[in-house]
């Protein structure tokens, strides 16, 4: 009677870690897309203050330009 419980109890606990460590393996890899996600919406507004930088846009375009990025 005893070995049964016994048995039972570790096949719990082993689940029960499992489930855990699958959890925190979803909840790093949704922070992980969150933050790629941000990082790709920068990168056409850093080409454009590139473009801007070196002179290739107006000032009136490089603002036109970033208003449209933005929505």
């Amino acid at each position: 009677m005893m070995r049964r419980y016994y048995d039972h109890f570790w096949t719990m606990h082993w689940m029960g870690m499992v489930l855990w460590i699958l959890f925190i393996a979803a909840f790093i890899f949704i922070i992980w897309k969150i933050a790629d996600n941000r990082k790709k919406e920068n990168i056409p507004l850093d080409i454009l203050k590139e473009r801007f930088a070196r002179g290739e846009i107006t000032k009136e375009e490089f603002e036109e330009q970033k208003r449209i990025l933005r929505g």
